[in-house]
């Protein structure tokens, strides 16, 4: 039998929303009348089609059924946990990279007190919560020993001390146990659980909220050609496949986030259609995450007008990205997105 894909679209924000909500002309996205839909579009390897809502009952049973089912995963509403509030949208995952070798900012914040004081500053400026890596993940990295990674983070964690959510960036368990023992609140691991085969332990041990994260490859070699057949749906069917082994092992919580993993064995055209289809992940019924802050892609689309943070791209897209209903956005510069939300609110509100 034929697979189909549900991908939520013709999206209305704001004050228009809330008002095709009330008149049962559209349905709000997880629960959030401040931005519904009123369209789908029904894809499959082969083929695409946009159907109206109002629509869907004139299908063949087999195939509207199949949509009801999703639109309940799409219209649901997540809890909150880690200190996101999926009421509103987007919730800010501030970047802090204690490493020397991160593609964006390596180095800046490792000396004295500055990772401490960037993690302060991040959560003022509006993150929901901090994440904290020692690692470099950037294309062409190496893995680094246990201690190494300990050693560049544990400072910055114990004067925090629970004073700011964290998140932490980590592929290896032990890290996560530590920690997890300090205060930690989120576990994010870029591998998507692939690389440290322990890390499902000490997840369902823990029973902490993680990000399920896409990555083809590791950072040593995943931008050297990665391919697939069709990105949007091959990373569709890597979620479902991962949310059956997570059932599996005994994890039943939903405190869970989906992030398809932009730039971690994508190429341009990769990343382009993730970003333009990133709805159709809502009908898998968890938070997307995106990490599009200062990516490879903006450059790309830029060219001269490409600049070292890459504010004006991140802003761009992360805008793009919240018309679509993504819930967490991973991004350095909180302060001016926070600025961009405001103005894009009241502007789309007035």
């Amino acid at each position: 039998m034929k697979k189909y894909y549900t991908r939520a679209c013709n999206f209305y924000y704001g004050g228009l929303s809330k008002k095709l909500v009330a008149k049962k002309k559209s349905l709000p996205l997880k629960g959030n009348k401040e931005i519904s839909f009123d369209q789908i579009e029904l894809i499959s390897r082969n083929s695409k089609k946009i159907i109206n809502l109002k629509d869907i009952k004139k299908l063949s049973k087999e195939i509207s059924n199949k949509i009801k089912k999703d639109i309940k995963n799409i219209t649901k509403k997540n809890k909150n946990f880690s200190n996101f509030n999926f009421k509103q949208v987007p919730n800010i995952m501030g970047i802090l990279n204690l490493t020397p070798d991160s593609f964006s900012d390596g180095g800046k914040f490792i000396k004295k007190n500055k990772g401490f004081n960037q993690a302060v500053n991040l959560f003022k400026s509006g993150a929901n919560i901090v994440d904290i890596g020692g690692e470099s993940t950037r294309p062409g990295s190496k893995s680094i020993a246990v201690k190494d990674e300990w050693n560049r983070i544990k400072k910055v964690l114990t004067k925090i001390n629970k004073k700011i959510p964290l998140s932490l960036d980590t592929r290896k368990s032990k890290i996560m146990i530590k920690g997890i023992d300090m205060g930690v609140e989120l576990i994010n691991d870029v591998s998507g659980l692939e690389y440290d085969p322990k890390t499902i332990d000490v997840l369902k041990k823990y029973k902490i909220p993680f990000v399920i994260q896409h990555s083809q490859g590791t950072p040593e070699n995943m931008q050297k050609k990665p391919k697939y057949q069709n990105e949007l749906l091959d990373i569709y069917d890597f979620f479902e496949k991962k949310l059956k082994f997570i059932r599996s092992k005994g994890i039943k919580h939903n405190n869970l986030v989906i992030d398809p993993g932009i730039g971690f064995g994508k190429n341009l055209k990769h990343n382009m259609n993730l970003i333009k289809g990133v709805s159709v992940f809502h009908s898998l019924g968890f938070p997307i995450l995106l990490g599009l802050s200062r990516k490879k892609f903006i450059k790309d689309l830029s060219g001269k007008n490409d600049s070292e943070e890459r504010i004006g791209g991140t802003i761009a897209s992360s805008l793009y990205a919240i018309m679509q209903g993504v819930q967490i956005l991973r991004i350095h510069n909180v302060n001016e997105l926070k600025q961009s939300i405001k103005v894009f609110n009241k502007l789309i509100k007035s």
